[in-house]
């Protein structure tokens, strides 16, 4: 006779966050550094139009950015395949540190991992990165991976979905969500349009690790509830365009607008299913997509007396790293140690037109 866990144990299954690591890359540079750079970009720009352009990097909320090239390679013309070539080296540079970091942090061998989840949208690599993982750190042969490409800036919370939804079904085992990004890696020398412009403006390069658990002897914030949130008739609000020099941003103005009028049916549904209201909310763990998403999210919340303090000092120190983001945003505020039975909504926002949700319990 067979022995068979009821479907309601899954219910039950508490799934955890163990640990969230960061890897930052080698180069950084000041806004205020970066000014100069845009003097020989925009050489033969009409005057009005420059200073147009520093007025967005200066205004931007980032006071520095982190990059995997230098911003001399960053400001050089450059094929395609040669930039990609420099993102494949140094995402799997970033992945491996991250996720060595992570592993000694939470005390657990490479060989304890049952799941990875890689996440990166901003270069193009096959084999993907878990592959390089499992050769470098010696991963098992038998564990399960899931490369996450297309979902943009969503994805470091759709990566936390997936684990959780794996790890649910599978008592007792540990995951892996890496996410790294090189949005430096996809810009346009010869594009001056506003969705370049505000993206350079606004991005910069980083890596984060978050490590799951749902066996019992693992402690840190359970994740209660999840889901995404699929707008329609915005497919066009956001993505890359793939030209023959590379990942060509997309980005609509109206983002923030679009946001905005969808807020409630994102928030207080998946709330009230899980009998809660914002007020229940301790900690506001949102992805910093740029200064106008995170002042439209501000100026909703602010009024309930939360505060985003977190996801704008993320912003402000390091830019908009695509996926990685919100995880940065989710490691502060772990470093700060919730009190037990406090609660976080983790939100990122991506193309499709998407919203992904995550309630966490310290």
């Amino acid at each position: 006779m067979g022995f068979s866990i009821p479907m309601d144990n899954f219910k039950n299954m508490s799934v955890k966050i163990k640990t969230v690591t960061k890897q930052l890359p080698k180069y950084s540079r000041y806004t205020d550094e970066i000014l100069p750079f845009l003097d020989s970009w925009l050489v033969g720009q009409d005057e009005r139009f420059i200073r147009k352009v520093k007025k967005i990097f200066e205004g931007a909320a980032v006071d520095k950015r982190y990059s995997i090239m230098d911003p001399i390679e960053v400001f050089t013309k450059t094929s395609f395949e040669e930039r990609n070539d420099i993102y494949v080296r140094e995402v799997i540079d970033l992945g491996e540190k991250v996720l060595e970091k992570a592993l000694t942090k939470a005390n657990w061998k490479p060989e304890d991992l049952d799941y990875i989840i890689t996440v990166s949208c901003t270069g193009i690599m096959i084999p993907s990165l878990d592959a390089y993982l499992i050769n470098k750190l010696k991963l098992r042969q038998d564990i399960v991976r899931l490369p996450v490409t297309e979902m943009g800036c969503a994805a470091g919370i759709s990566g936390i979905i997936y684990a959780k939804n794996f790890l649910q079904a599978n008592p007792g085992k540990r995951a892996a969500v890496i996410a790294v990004e090189s949005p430096t890696a996809t810009f346009q020398l010869d594009d001056f349009s506003m969705a370049n412009i505000v993206s350079a403006a606004i991005f910069g390069d980083g890596a984060a690790c978050v490590l799951l658990s749902s066996h019992e002897d693992d402690e840190g914030p359970e994740i209660k509830a999840e889901e995404m949130y699929h707008f329609y008739d915005n497919i066009h609000m956001m993505g890359f365009k793939l030209t023959n020099s590379g990942l060509q941003m997309v980005l609509d103005i109206e983002v923030p607008e679009t946001i905005a009028s969808h807020f409630p049916a994102i928030i207080y549904p998946f709330l009230e299913k899980n009998d809660l209201r914002i007020e229940d909310i301790d900690h506001l763990i949102f992805h910093p997509g740029g200064k106008k998403i995170v002042q439209t999210v501000e100026s909703l919340f602010s009024s309930m007396g939360k505060n985003i303090d977190d996801t704008k000092e993320v912003l402000r120190s390091y830019g908009n790293m695509s996926s990685a983001t919100v995880l940065y945003v989710l490691e502060q505020i772990m470093e700060k140690q919730p009190k037990k039975g406090e609660k976080g909504l983790m939100l990122s926002f991506g193309p499709g037109f998407s919203a992904q949700r995550v309630l966490l319990q310290f």
